[in-house]
């Protein structure tokens, strides 16, 4: 009789099982549940300032707390929900399935990690109760106002400091398990894309991450022993700061789409019983994509009074890094092309990533444009976007391989026809929420505002409505996943005909993955 390792305690019981266990698959869980708790978090924070801008004027929050619920939606969003989301939790529950492993390279740094991760998110919360208060920057922290406010922001620039030492030790661990743990016949064009996907991510995580965690700490050292290095005031230069946050944190947004693109190679073939179409491409592309991540950061600075000529070439950079993303997306179709789709609720969430991405990098183009960005920069115009490419990307990715590897995780189905309502609902609540963000920044509606003139009301109601919708969905996908571990019905080991290694053990897989060492002689999608 198979062992499940969610019924294997090993050298403790209860929750201690968990907190304290090395095994891949229960690091994984740790985190989908830490990860999933702070999106609710972060999702009730948006609402709130939603419900403020339904119409002009102070209505229930002041323009302070305001000031500090975005700052709050900003790091739980980015820190705690959507950077780690993918690689940490799906990542860790498969890529040592997928590869033919028994774990990860090492197994108790990767619960280091986790502790990293944890504690980071305790401290940042610690932050908002302590001190002068919550704190009210925004999540970029931007000098000399991070320097000079009186809110805790120094307690939770460490609270983000220690969530990149997880980010990247996950980063390290994930390169060594790829390079070392892969199964017997697993040459590197026979690994499953989205193992090429998160090897892309861990290089960015490993190489990018230490730049913000040396600003994080000039910040801290700045405000407590009054060094010059960013304020203008002491001598410092606050576009030095620029400079170095978006170094990292340009590179941060393929930390979150990369994997969220992975997941989406996975699911297409399986859907559409096709073998992918241009494998090597498509790897090449997120290589290329983690490659070029590096060198365009100066496009989100075309405002802040650099040379012309440095624009111009960030500008050429920012062109250059959409050419794999296309090629990302032109694969993708064409592997459905003539295919014999069926169109699953994982399928379901992963047409609408196309689309939604696809006008994120579209608008994105927009701004990468000398001309055009002068005119959308610093508006809801940039609010949009950056939200069509990381909730509409990253986000449902993350749903849509969360329903693909549900079975897989739990052993049991969920209901299909909720999910596709709530997907439904997702969808139209999303588009709702955040397309009319870009006619109000064209129209010159900057962001951060707490209030704002009447001739912006309509696309700010229609906007608030379109979040009321979109939450819907969420909780209605929520109670279908939660509900469905426990009473849906059994799934086998492999409900969707998928032809990856994770497909070949049983759901949820034993302990050690594998009965045997699997042994690989084709490549991963070879669909009859």
């Amino acid at each position: 009789m198979e062992t499940s390792f969610y019924d294997t305690p090993g050298d403790y019981t209860g929750i201690r099982a968990w907190i304290f266990s090395t095994d891949h698959k229960r690091i994984g869980l740790l985190y989908l549940f830490c990860i999933f708790t702070f999106f609710l978090t972060g999702m009730t924070l948006g609402l709130t300032m939603r419900f403020e801008l339904i119409a002009p004027g102070t209505h229930f929050i002041s323009a302070q707390t305001y000031n500090a619920l975005f700052t709050l939606h900003g790091v739980i969003m980015i820190f705690l929900f959507i950077i780690p989301g993918i690689p940490a939790a799906l990542g860790n529950f498969l890529l040592p399935l997928q590869l033919g492993a028994q774990d990860v390279a090492f197994p108790r740094i990767n619960l280091l990690s986790w502790w990293f991760y944890i504690t980071g998110a305790a401290v940042v919360i610690t932050s908002l109760f302590t001190g002068g208060g919550p704190p009210d920057t925004g999540w970029t922290f931007y000098v000399p106002y991070s320097v000079r406010t009186g809110t805790n922001v120094s307690l939770a620039v460490f609270g983000v400091f220690l969530l990149g030492i997880s980010s990247t030790l996950t980063g390290l661990n994930f390169l060594t398990t790829i390079h070392r743990m892969r199964a017997p016949g697993m040459t590197w064009f026979r690994m499953p894309l989205f193992v090429w996907s998160l090897y892309a991510t861990a290089w960015v995580q490993l190489l990018a991450t230490p730049i913000i965690a040396i600003t994080l700490v000039m910040i801290i050292l700045e405000r407590s022993f009054g060094i010059g290095f960013f304020d203008p005031a002491k001598g410092g230069d606050p576009i030095l700061f620029e400079h170095l946050f978006w170094i990292y944190s340009h590179p941060a947004v393929y930390i979150m789409i990369l994997p969220g693109m992975g997941v989406v190679t996975e699911i297409i073939p399986v859907f559409s019983r096709r073998t992918i179409f241009g494998y090597k491409a498509i790897a090449f592309s997120s290589l290329g994509i983690a490659l070029f991540g590096y060198l365009v950061w100066g496009h989100h600075m075309f405002t802040s009074g650099m040379s012309d000529e440095a624009r111009m070439i960030f500008s050429l950079l920012t062109f250059l890094v959409a050419i794999p993303s296309g090629i990302k997306i032109f694969n993708w179709i064409a592997s459905m092309y003539k295919g014999s789709i069926q169109v699953d609720a994982p399928l379901f969430f992963t047409l609408c990533f196309i689309f939604l991405f696809s006008i994120g990098g579209l608008t994105g183009l927009l701004q990468g444009a000398l001309a055009t960005n002068v005119q959308v920069h610093g508006t809801y115009f940039i609010v949009a976007h950056f939200h069509y490419v990381m909730f509409g990307g990253t986000v449902f990715a993350f749903f849509a391989g969360l329903h693909y590897w549900f079975p897989k995780i739990w052993g049991r189905m969920y209901n299909e026809k909720r999910a596709k309502i709530a997907c439904a609902f997702l969808f139209i609540g999303f588009n709702t929420l955040y397309f009319p963000m870009f006619v109000l920044g064209w129209e010159g509606m900057p962001r951060r505002y707490y209030d704002y003139l009447p001739k912006y009301h309509t696309g700010h109601l229609i906007s608030t409505i379109g979040s009321w919708i979109l939450a819907t969905g969420i909780i209605l996908m929520l109670y279908n996943l939660l509900r469905s571990m426990r009473h849906g019905e059994k799934a086998g080991r492999n409900p969707w005909g998928g032809t990856t290694l994770e497909w070949q053990t049983s759901s949820p897989p034993p302990t050690e993955n594998f009965e045997q060492v699997p042994e690989v002689t084709a490549g991963p999608y070879n669909y009859k």
